[in-house]
């Protein structure tokens, strides 16, 4: 091999080393066009352990697939864990006030026992409506244990209605659509919130 030979192997086996850490790293030189993952994303994708689909907590936490949608400004994780918590507060507020107008409006003719039901129903709303809205500022102040636990007591509120005014999901029910959005959103909203209180 010629002196001058050598000069320029070396210089090829450096080209050919550098291209192949290039390639480890992911610097192919190219532009990438993939977003940058949001706070939104980056916690929802966490939720499995939670039974939480990406799809689920982002349905829940975002009104509109919009890119301008507040959900998706969420700058962290603890700013995503206080508003899965707003919401499910601002949720339950929600489906209890529709269940109680649902009730004003039930015919004087209905049964006692379905007028004694949606009672109680409200009931388990009036318990829980207080204390999520407790909880929502406990997780907006960055304390997530007992905001954990109240998250976790709130999702038996829509199913326990569910199971008070149609036992055993017999026949259609009285309640209105914002008792099940209720339960899905609380449902994302602790698993969030779960994820935070084992995270920070």
């Amino acid at each position: 091999m010629s002196s001058c030979a050598l000069p320029a192997l070396l210089l090829l086996l450096v080209v050919v080393l550098a291209s192949a850490a290039a390639d480890i790293r992911g610097d192919s030189g190219a532009e990438t066009t993939t977003k940058p993952a949001t706070a939104l994303d980056q916690v929802c994708g966490g939720l499995g352990g939670y039974y939480v689909t990406p799809g689920l907590c982002t349905s829940a936490l975002c009104s509109t697939s919009a890119a301008s949608d507040p959900c998706r400004a969420a700058r962290d994780a603890p700013a995503v864990a206080a508003l899965a918590a707003r919401l499910a507060a601002r949720n339950a507020t929600a489906a209890q006030r529709s269940i109680q107008a649902a009730a004003n409006a039930t015919s004087p003719s209905s049964s006692s026992s379905s007028g004694e039901a949606v009672r109680s129903c409200l009931r388990l709303y009036a318990g829980a409506v207080p204390a999520l809205h407790w909880a929502a500022a406990s997780v907006a102040a960055g304390r997530y244990g007992g905001a954990t636990e109240v998250l976790q007591m709130a999702q038996n509120v829509a199913a326990g209605c569910e199971g008070i005014v149609a036992p055993g999901g017999a026949g259609p029910t009285a309640l209105p659509p914002e008792n099940g959005r209720f339960g899905d959103m609380v449902l994302v909203a602790h698993a969030v919130v779960a994820s935070m209180a084992t995270t920070y």
